[in-house]
């Protein structure tokens, strides 16, 4: 699974680091960032774990497994997250089919009601089970979404503002990533209100790297209006598994495959 951002992060964040020549082209950086953030090896699997911590300091815990196939590097995308702790979320399964052309689709499987439900596209920034992540963020934000611009490119950073080409799609008015200029990682990636009031923010807390790839293992996203936020740890991270394109399907919502899920 890929790095969890280029919105979370959410999932897998890793990228080859093989940059080092400090670049001008914001849109190269961008796609740079985008393949370094969501495309790691042909396919992924990753033990994940999610604590929620809201305003009150109560906390939540989700533990799943991230299994992604990619059909072409910065092309579609398949995802598959099952979850397996705590009791109430066991068998829960979020699938994705991530398309850069289009809309992504988007499906949540409750076993409790033995439901497939389909998340709309206008729901893609809503709460991902609980969490400070939203359901764009696990899979991604599509770059052709926004309108960059490079501010500046020093401290081993990019800092880039962004903003979105339809506001009425989202709930913030622009945002300011600080990526990597080695790795092409969004370290922190802040989103701003129509006020200029900053009001969610992404952190990378550690990354490690795995078979040559820079994989965030521990990333944040907090709520700045009431300090509430969630952390999302990482382990176990493998890259290539030469996972088959008939898992990322219907079928494996009801019936997991366990083989990849050990």
């Amino acid at each position: 699974m890929k790095n969890l951002f280029w919105g979370l992060s959410i999932l897998l964040l890793a990228s080859p680091s093989l940059f080092a020549e400090t670049l001008t082209d914001v849109n190269q950086i961008i796609q740079k960032s985008n393949l370094a953030s969501y495309y790691a090896g042909d396919d992924g699997r990753t033990q994940a774990r999610m604590i929620i911590v809201d305003s009150q300091g109560n906390k939540q815990m989700r533990q799943f497994t991230i299994l992604r196939k990619d059909k072409a590097d910065l092309g579609d995308q398949e995802m598959l997250v099952f979850f397996s702790r705590p009791s109430d979320v066991n068998g829960t399964v979020f699938r994705v089919t991530k398309k850069v052309n289009s809309d992504d689709d988007r499906w949540l499987y409750l076993p409790a009601l033995d439901l497939v439900k389909r998340i709309s596209a206008g729901d893609k920034r809503t709460s991902f089970v609980g969490a400070h992540f939203f359901y764009e963020d696990v899979s991604g934000r599509n770059p052709a979404e926004d309108n960059f611009t490079l501010i500046s490119s020093d401290n081993g950073l990019y800092t880039i503002k962004a903003i979105p080409k339809d506001l009425t799609t989202v709930e913030f008015s622009w945002y300011k990533a600080e990526i990597d200029t080695k790795t092409f990682i969004p370290m922190k990636v802040t989103y701003f209100n129509e006020k200029d009031e900053a009001i969610r923010q992404m952190q990378v807390l550690d990354t490690q790297v795995i078979d040559g790839y820079t994989t965030v293992m521990h990333s944040k996203i907090i709520d700045l209006t009431n300090d509430s936020f969630t952390e999302m740890q990482f382990r176990g991270v493998q890259y290539n598994l030469g996972i088959e394109d008939n898992i990322f399907s219907e079928r494996s919502l009801r019936t997991p495959p366990k083989q990849w899920l050990r």
